[in-house]
């Protein structure tokens, strides 16, 4: 592969350095400009007399310092520079500093230089309008680039070496974060068992030995090597390998072989201690800042989902006799027993037939999703399609229970079977809805769903749950791997 055909398959929109700035300097003199009408026109929070108007002509000089200031800054942060991981709120801070940065210097300068015509609001508009338009720009290019990684451009394929507990922390990052425009092609090991082992979708490629072959055949673009440093030989042939094939690589610290989302850091004047968090449980303060989301989500949304509620109810009375709702038992956090609530969209001897069903279906009894069960009736299928059959368990949410996101509660015959790294999907409330949810519902394999699982408890904060549930509201209306 030519490192030309790699770039090619890399990069999103391949336009020249120089443009990004330019784009940027022309949105912040259209600023300057909403901000001169803002306080001329419209005469936002201050009035200004007939005496008072200045025309735009004095503020030039200013627009331009401000602009040059501002562009320098980004610059100098790295603005300009395509980081995968850099997220949209990363770029709008990184802008507001540099444009407060870009303000301050202007009104310092005004201080010294004291001109006849002269606005500090007109400023601060700019300064507001800047942040604005160049973030709202960000946003833009982001959604041209989802756009363009759905079309298979701009992604680069990635190649897991070790499939141990820091291997499978970087596959559920990947997964998890999709916009990074990574696709995890598979995995090898040099371990021959785990090398032989598909995890979900992410595909056992055989073992480190085999490298070179399937760096060609599955035109890797970047290899990441989580292998411990007890290899650190087999580490270096890797990277020799990688780069006589012109292919990107990068290596995960293994810190004594530490779990890397275990590792804390701290300072002791200006020396770095290495610390250890005990368990990947959630600080008090955060499950009761989650608990309290929960509930205040519920309360306030109860005016859409209750008549919901009740015309599901009814329809399922109506289609014949049984019960409306269907109750089962479910595993919860620290392996607690728990009976959750759904509503009936099944035959009464549903449970009966299920055994029967997975064995000659060949399904995966840890995660079994039948995608034309013959047990779903007629109210149920619509009910399923559009995830209604779970309403009920907001009511489990309200009890304590369960939360609006998390894991899938498993039942005790699927958690009977999990291999131990498995379990540690039990170490928070199970969810409604989760990152499984918003990345194909029911076409998910089970070890993937682990894996988005433990990305999620590792990674959980407020902002990510509110993103999960507004990603969630598409995928229900749609019903995507609804079954």
């Amino acid at each position: 592969m030519t490192a030309k055909e790699q770039s090619h398959r890399a990069l999103i929109i391949n336009w020249p350095g120089w443009l990004p700035p330019l784009i940027d300097a022309g949105l912040i003199l259209i600023a300057f400009l909403l901000a001169h009408y803002a306080r001329y026109e419209l005469q936002l929070l201050r009035p200004v007399n007939e005496f008072n108007r200045a025309p735009f002509d004095p503020f030039v000089p200013y627009a331009l310092l401000f602009t040059a200031w501002l562009i320098i800054s980004l610059l100098q942060q790295g603005l300009y520079h395509h980081v995968r991981a850099r997220t949209w709120s990363d770029e709008f801070f990184a802008i507001g500093n540099a444009a407060t940065n870009a303000l301050v210097v202007v009104m310092a300068l005004s201080f010294f230089l004291q001109p006849l015509v002269f606005s500090r609001l007109l400023l601060l508009y700019a300064a507001v309008f800047s942040v604005i338009l160049l973030a709202a720009a960000r946003l833009v290019y982001r959604d041209i680039r989802r756009r363009q990684r759905k079309r298979g451009l701009g992604v680069a394929r990635v190649l897991v070496v070790g499939a141990g507990e820091i291997g499978r922390a970087v596959m559920r990052t990947l997964l998890a974060r999709p916009e990074l425009g990574f696709q995890a092609v598979g995995f090898v090991d040099d371990d021959p068992e785990r090398a032989g082992s598909d995890i979900g979708r992410l595909r056992a490629l055989g073992t480190v030995e085999n490298l070179s072959m399937v760096i060609v055949q599955e035109k890797i673009d970047l290899v990441i090597i989580t292998l411990s440093w007890e290899h650190h030989r087999e580490i270096l042939s890797i990277v020799r390998e990688c780069a006589r094939q012109d292919v990107q690589v990068r290596i995960v610290p293994d810190l004594f072989q530490l779990k890397l989302n275990r590792v804390q850091v701290e300072n002791l004047e200006g020396i770095p201690l290495l610390g250890v968090k005990d368990q990947l449980r959630m600080p008090r303060v955060e499950r009761a800042l989650k608990r309290l989301m929960d509930v205040a989500l519920i309360v306030l949304s109860a005016p859409l989902w209750l008549p919901v509620f009740a015309i599901t109810a009814l329809a399922i009375r109506l289609e014949g006799p049984g019960p409306i709702l269907y109750a089962q038992e479910r595993v919860g956090e620290g392996g607690r027993h728990f009976r959750v609530w759904k509503f009936r969209s099944m035959v009464l001897n549903a449970d009966d037939l299920k055994a029967q069903l997975v064995a000659e279906q060949g399904l995966d009894p840890r995660h079994p999703k039948l995608k034309d069960d013959p047990r779903i009736t007629r109210v149920g299928r619509i009910i399923r399609r559009l995830s209604l059959d779970e309403l009920p368990q907001l009511f489990n949410v309200l009890k304590g229970e369960m939360s609006l996101v998390g894991p899938r509660p498993p039942t005790p015959d699927e958690v009977a079977l999990y291999e131990p790294w498995h379990l540690q999907r039990l170490q928070t409330k199970g969810g409604i809805t989760g990152l499984w949810q918003v990345s194909g519902r029911s076409d998910v394999p089970f070890e993937e769903m682990v894996l988005l699982d433990l990305y999620y408890i590792e990674n959980w904060s407020l902002l990510l749950d509110l993103k999960i549930i507004l990603q969630t509201v598409p995928h229900v209306i749609f019903g995507d791997g609804a079954y």
